[in-house]
């Protein structure tokens, strides 16, 4: 099993990328696998065509609160963090052909991920060995680093803007990713769509990281994210697959 954490800016195009990413596994026969939805945003659903309400499922927040909130805590002998793991493998998990897909969903309670993201660590540590991939969908922000959703990553995508904000994002963030110890094999810089051609040589002179590509501007990948279509269903021909195709295979993965 490998695990792939993406992460970025809001707006860089970090959801839409783990979604091609997805669609590229899928093309490619590499699965099952496993999307973790882990930013409150709650988008990666919808870009892969999954709604978890329609479905019957809930988000781990959800389901945090009933088990600890309306249900009057955990049942006596089972230790908290085992009930909830086995209530998003039973609750929160869609199941599909291809992939299953599970969300952290919105705060648990104000300004803290804490038990969320505890739950999540769980949960993966327990079941994801059953997949050949594990792709999660970070926020913008390095707290689910800090508290180390998972301890043990092969890859990381960082998604970059042409902006100075941007540029220390990737660097606060690997330095996060060294202080609380997670081990993982490469750090990659990856330009987002709003990424100029040109200043690849720029990012490599200001970014120690290997630079895989840009992600390239598509009309119809903006078509589909507003009617809410599945970038899976997206024409393999198309500008911003082909990119992502492209950085998929300058990062090992042909």
């Amino acid at each position: 099993m490998k695990m792939l954490v993406v992460m970025g800016r809001g707006g860089t195009g970090k959801t839409s990328f783990t979604a091609l990413m997805t669609k590229y596994l899928i093309e490619r026969g590499e699965t099952p696998l496993l999307l973790v939805d882990s930013d409150p945003d709650q988008n990666l659903g919808e870009m892969v065509g999954v709604d978890l309400y329609e479905q019957g499922k809930k988000t781990i927040s959800d389901l945090l609160i009933e088990t600890f909130l309306e249900e009057g805590g955990t049942l006596v002998g089972v230790p908290p963090s085992e009930r909830i793991e086995s209530r998003i493998w039973a609750y929160g998990m869609y199941e599909g052909d291809d992939f299953d897909f599970i969300a952290v969903g919105t705060k648990w309670i104000e300004g803290c991920y804490c038990l969320p993201d505890a739950a999540l660590k769980g949960a993966l540590e327990t079941l994801t060995k059953s997949y050949r991939y594990v792709l999660v969908d970070s926020p913008a922000g390095l707290e689910h680093l800090n508290r180390r959703i998972t301890s043990k990553v092969d890859d990381i995508f960082d998604i970059i803007d042409p902006s100075k904000k941007s540029f220390d994002h990737v660097k606060r963030a690997y330095r996060v990713a060294k202080e609380v110890k997670i081990e993982f094999q490469n750090f990659y810089v990856i330009g987002g769509y709003r990424f100029p051609e040109g200043l690849e040589t720029q990012v490599r002179k200001i970014l120690p990281f290997k630079f895989l590509g840009q992600i390239s501007y598509d009309e119809k990948v903006e078509e589909y994210v507003l009617l809410g279509k599945s970038l899976l269903e997206l024409p393999s021909d198309t500008p911003a697959y082909l990119s992502v195709k492209r950085i998929m295979e300058n990062a090992g993965y042909a």
